[in-house]
């Protein structure tokens, strides 16, 4: 057997050039590059791999592409941004040093796992040796020296190994990358390496390095499961299909299209789904759930029969278990993971979307929604369009609402154009009103709706998506969480848009406290002595000047006329802008038809909570576990 001699960090990098993955015939680089923050744990390993690739790529690899962040954070985000811009077909590597740059990393790990998106990280641990103990930022256990902070990992990783001896890497690399390949498995894939492992030299099999291609599977129906499917769709009278994150993911689009089209069953999506289906198809009805539109919520409460595609039914989703309110609804689940497919005692067809939408149109030929049941949805759908329109042309002053902003965003942007963002009230806000016409144009994270997520986003959708425009739109306290990325922006010269909406607080929160009686209690920017929840002077932060201090051109506007010319300037520029725009704190937001169970306290002296948990209760009624 011929062997190459390499360190451990040499043969990481020099293996993952060489990987790839397929499906439909089309292959890509599975690790298209490496974001990477060093310190002693690992520049001298992994930091010095890269740098050798750089210089000199191997003839059998290619390089490996470096990007330098400025937070570990980040660096995952950018990292499950780019994964979930290419349906989870490539993503990028992450390395950190050792104790806090790589603990930095655990919020990332656990947003790519809860979202079901690939990205590999590379911690750095202690010595495997423990020759030097305890050594700068290692974690002592007094019970047991094996433990370490990158232990952290294990909970929020769907894979997770330790190399302590360097022939351990070749298996783990091995099950790591299927992890990463699997449409059910995938997330984050964490394989932490001790400093001396990484410098630690090794024969290595030259088998290890040549060109191997994953294959990612499309798990087909079973037919028995099909036909159990097609009986009790072909029973409903208000059926309504929920399409989640696994119909964009398995490129099923034109496939769910089709299938609305023949049968006429209204199509409503949730926050990983929106886009699968245009807006202005006669069956998409808008999202549905806590956030969802008042026509999807309407059919949702009315439907006898619920046909999930590639949702893992979030509570936000399911309005907490209230949404579904027909006491004998049924669900028929499809969807790649048994364990989703499953929920709610469905009818489970366990199978990739794009297949067994294929099959189940084939088994219900011929049906069709009622006639009644169609102008019903009809008549949802127009009164929910003109509800947007009014949200959207609030022409409120002296502060627009946000949601005019969205509504000039929603015009002016093309359809193969992204618009990100991830926490506060602007995910729900876009839920209910963003008119998608393709799926690539709504990004939003909401399986762990992370503050700080829209900066590093838009580096990771640039990097997948360089032909499109990018547009982040960011919160003054989501800037305020992790705006360094904006550096690593200007220093790839990435033309990304942020959209920065100024409102001196907390929107989403503090009306979430007002309406459960907390009375938006630390929930604004304000100084003076006065209680935390009543207002005082603005606090005298230039969140504008700030970002323009990272390198960025800054367009500072007012009212939704200027907004609009900034954009069109914004477009026509060849590098990184931000558009600050004063928007009003207490909204108004689209009109909510759903709920979301958040407990108020049972007793209180305050009148406000009092009558919030009286509220509270009555809304509670109405949860239920859907059983079948």
């Amino acid at each position: 057997m011929n062997t190459v001699r390499l360190t451990v960090g040499q043969a990481i990098i020099r293996f993952l050039v060489n990987q790839y993955t397929e499906r439909d015939g089309v292959e890509q680089r599975l690790i298209a590059g490496a974001f990477g923050i060093f310190g002693h744990g690992n520049v001298a390993g992994i930091g010095q791999a890269l740098l050798q690739n750089d210089l000199d790529p191997t003839p059998d690899g290619d390089r490996m592409r470096y990007i330098m962040p400025r937070n570990e954070q980040g660096m995952v985000n950018a990292a499950a941004a780019y994964a979930k811009t290419t349906n989870r077909l490539s993503t990028w590597m992450c390395t950190a040093s050792i104790g806090p740059g790589s603990l930095n990393m655990v919020t990332g790990a656990a947003l790519a796992t809860t979202n079901r998106l690939p990205v590999l990280l590379f911690p750095s641990d202690q010595f495997a040796t423990r020759t030097p103990d305890p050594v700068l930022q290692q974690v002592e256990d007094p019970v047991s020296p094996m433990t370490a902070a990158t232990d952290c990992f294990r909970p929020v990783s769907r894979f997770f190994d330790r190399i302590e001896r360097p022939e351990q890497l070749i298996p783990s690399l091995m099950a790591g990358l299927r992890v990463l390949t699997d449409p059910v498995d995938t997330g984050a894939v964490t394989i932490a390496l001790p400093q001396d492992v990484q410098a630690e030299a090794f024969d290595w099999p030259e088998e290890l390095f040549v060109r191997r291609v994953w294959h990612v599977r499309r798990p087909p129906a079973e037919r028995a499961a099909i036909e159990r499917a097609a009986e009790i769709i072909r029973q409903a009278k208000r059926p309504l299909i929920v399409s989640g994150g696994g119909t964009i993911y398995s490129g099923a689009s034109q496939q769910l299209r089709d299938f609305a089209t023949a049968t006429g069953i209204p199509v409503s999506d949730t926050q990983a789904g929106k886009g699968a289906i245009n807006h202005d198809h006669p069956a998409a009805v808008g999202g549905v759930g806590s956030t969802g539109a008042a026509s999807a919520n309407a059919l949702a409460d009315e439907a006898d029969v619920v046909i999930g595609i590639g949702t893992r039914y979030s509570d936000f989703t399911t309005a907490s278990h209230t949404q579904f309110k027909d006491p004998d609804v049924r669900f028929v689940n499809i969807n790649v993971a048994a364990f989703d497919a499953a929920k709610h005692c469905a009818e489970m067809v366990v199978a990739d979307a794009r297949d067994a939408l294929e099959q189940l149109g084939e088994a219900l030929a011929g049906y069709r929604v009622e006639e009644g049941y169609a102008e019903r949805i009809a008549q949802l759908k127009g009164a929910w369009q003109e509800a947007t329109e009014e949200c959207y042309r609030r022409n409120q002053t002296p502060l627009p609402a946000q949601t005019e902003v969205f509504g000039a965003l929603n015009e002016l942007m093309g359809p193969t154009d992204v618009v990100i963002n991830a926490a506060g009230s602007m995910p729900g806000d876009l839920q209910c009103l963003w008119q998608a016409s393709t799926p690539e144009q709504y990004h939003v994270e909401y399986a762990f709706s992370c503050m700080g997520y829209e900066i590093p986003a838009a580096m990771g959708v640039k990097l997948a998506r360089p032909e499109a425009e990018v547009v982040a739109i960011v919160g003054d306290g989501t800037y305020q969480m992790l705006p360094m990325e904006l550096a690593t922006v200007v220093q790839e010269n990435l033309k990304v848009i942020y959209v920065l909406l100024q409102n001196y607080g907390f929107a989403s929160i503090g009306a979430l406290s007002e309406s459960h009686g907390s009375q938006r209690f630390g929930t604004r920017y304000r100084t003076g002595d006065t209680p935390h929840n009543a207002d005082g002077q603005l606090l005298p932060v230039d969140i504008a000047t700030n970002a323009e201090s990272w390198g960025l051109k800054v367009l500072r506007v007012k009212g939704i006329d200027e907004f609009r010319a900034a954009y069109t300037e914004a477009v026509a520029g060849d590098g990184p802008v931000m558009i600050h725009i004063e928007t009003d704190l207490y909204g108004p937001n689209p009109p909510g038809s759903s709920w979301w169970d958040v407990p108020v306290s049972e007793v209180s002296r305050i009148e406000s909570t009092q009558r919030a948990r009286e509220w509270y209760v009555g809304k509670k009624a109405d949860q239920r576990h859907y059983l079948g």
